[in-house]
């Protein structure tokens, strides 16, 4: 196999592979390493590359293997780690000034069990700042852009992560999901990205945003390899206070059984009433969408319309909540501990004053802007008539979703409104708040959701197609995810991914 057919390969194949002794884990890492040298100059999404770690890990994958002793498929696979997990003795940022430099101490849980599985790190990869934002444009190191397009937006907060599997710079990729930001960058770079059912990967480890909603996830290029993530990064956690001891497992053997079955009889899905088009969605992306129910349909699922009434006030509800959680999350980075440590220029050096420049200086405008809103809702004059208002309407929202789930298995809708958009076109935060009204329930009710590929846009950009399911029910996401992708791919004659431009690289 050349190196550009392995690199194009899928996780499952290179595990394949490496299971038969075409190619070891060194050969594959470096390889992937070669990649990055070669187009993320272009690309932008990785943030820091340790080339020694990642062969030193490949090694100890190769001599895993001799000996007999490795314990999953995907052993000497690499991956990519969104740069708001914690990694020992690798730079850790957030992408933002205030943590510039950091080198933890300690693993994040879903680090150590990739290590403990023989998973190689190639890097970390750019987000938005803290995870503030939805196209990586708010990175305090750079943009990352889409590997369809160089002046289009790979999506955000796990841009970085999303670009770096749809440029083959990695097979496999973790990201984070507080209100959509694994899914949607997924669906704008063709790619596939899960939100697991919330607890079921530890937060131990994975730098706060907003504790309520952060998920970590795994995305990839096809559905089992995704499986095949979520397979080793989830588990039970007595670190993390919100982690499931029931959590489900084996979803890779759920996507197995579905590709062998082709079959969905039996499998109820509705249609969410209020994200199915309308304004501000684009006519390729709800075409694209109502293709796949046809496929659905003529794999055995019913479908119907489903109404879920209080989620138009879902993305209200999301942008009081959130900047609350994040306004005390991020308290924390006040100069005194550790971090960046700003002294004022002028007037008297207290503990004030140091907090105030450090935090002036280290935080971009989009996550002063977040703490300031989050701040102003928690104040004591407004924390009713705000915070204590949208967490109602939480409560609403989840229970129209468990009157869904008395109807149907699973919900679907497209991931975004829109396909990727140029830098530039969303410099309103308002606007860029408003793409996110098809995730963000998902997150307030604290079910899994996935986003895989279903096509291209008029704009000849990637479609995704959103499936979500009550929680503890991932299995139904991958169940329908393998299915839906084979009837696309026999339509395409292979993945989306083969249809992107060629990367134009100086």
């Amino acid at each position: 196999m050349s190196t550009d057919a392995l690199l194009r390969s899928t996780a499952a194949e290179q595990a394949a592979a490496l299971a038969a002794g075409d190619v070891s884990s060194r050969e594959l890492t470096a390889a992937h390493l070669e990649r990055i040298s070669a187009v993320d100059g272009a690309v932008g999404a990785f943030l820091d590359v340790d080339a020694d770690k990642a062969l030193a890990s490949a090694d100890a994958a190769d001599a895993a293997r001799a000996e007999g002793t490795l314990t999953h498929e995907l052993a000497g696979v690499p991956v990519a780690v969104k740069d708001i997990v914690v990694t020992r003795g690798q730079v850790t940022t957030a992408a933002s000034k205030i943590l510039e430099g950091w080198v933890p101490p300690y693993d994040a849980t879903l680090v150590t069990n990739l290590r403990r599985a023989h998973l190689p790190i190639l890097g970390k990869t750019n987000l938005d700042e803290f995870a503030m934002g939805g196209s990586t444009e708010h990175s305090a190191f750079g943009r990352t852009c889409n590997p369809w397009d160089l002046g289009r937006i790979p999506g955000g907060s796990s841009g970085g992560s999303a670009a770096a599997v749809g440029a083959f710079e990695a097979p496999l990729a973790v990201g984070t999901d507080t209100g959509g930001s694994i899914r949607q960058p997924a669906a704008v770079t063709g790619t596939v990205g899960v939100k697991p059912t919330y607890g079921t990967v530890s937060r131990f480890g994975v730098i706060a945003m907003a504790s309520s909603l952060d998920t970590p996830g795994p995305m990839a290029r096809t559905v089992l390899d995704t499986a095949l993530l979520h397979d080793v990064i989830a588990s039970h956690d007595p670190r993390d206070s919100t982690s499931l001891a029931d959590a489900p497992r084996g979803m890779a053997e759920v996507v197995r059984a579905a590709q062998a079955g082709g079959d969905l009889t039996g499998l109820r899905v509705g249609v969410i009433a209020e994200l199915d088009g309308g304004e501000g969605y684009q006519p390729g992306v709800v075409s694209s969408f109502h293709a796949a129910l046809a496929l659905l349909e003529a794999a055995g699922a019913s479908v119907e319309t489903v109404s879920l009434p209080h989620l138009e006030y879902a993305l209200d509800a999301y942008y009081l909540i959130m900047p609350a959680e994040a306004s005390s999350n991020l308290a924390r980075y006040d100069g005194m501990r550790y971090g960046l440590r700003v002294e004022p220029s002028s007037g008297p050096v207290t503990a004030e004053t140091v907090m105030a420049a450090t935090r002036g200086a280290g935080f971009g405008d989009e996550v002063k802007r977040r703490i300031i809103l989050g701040t102003h809702v928690l104040s004591a004059g407004y924390y009713d008539a705000y915070y204590g208002a949208a967490q109602k309407v939480r409560t609403l929202i989840q229970r129209d979703f468990a009157a869904a789930w008395q109807r149907v298995d699973v919900l679907v809708s497209p991931t975004a409104p829109v396909t990727a958009y140029r830098f530039g076109d969303k410099d309103d935060p308002l606007a860029m708040y408003a793409l996110d009204v098809t995730t963000i329930p998902a997150n307030l009710a604290g079910v899994p959701g996935m986003s895989l590929p279903s096509g291209l846009s008029e704009d000849g950009l990637p479609v995704g197609f959103q499936v979500l399911a009550p929680q503890r029910a991932d299995d139904r996401l991958y169940r329908l995810g393998a299915v839906l992708e084979a009837q696309l791919e026999e339509r395409w004659g292979g993945h989306l991914l083969a249809r992107a431009p060629e990367l134009e690289v100086n």
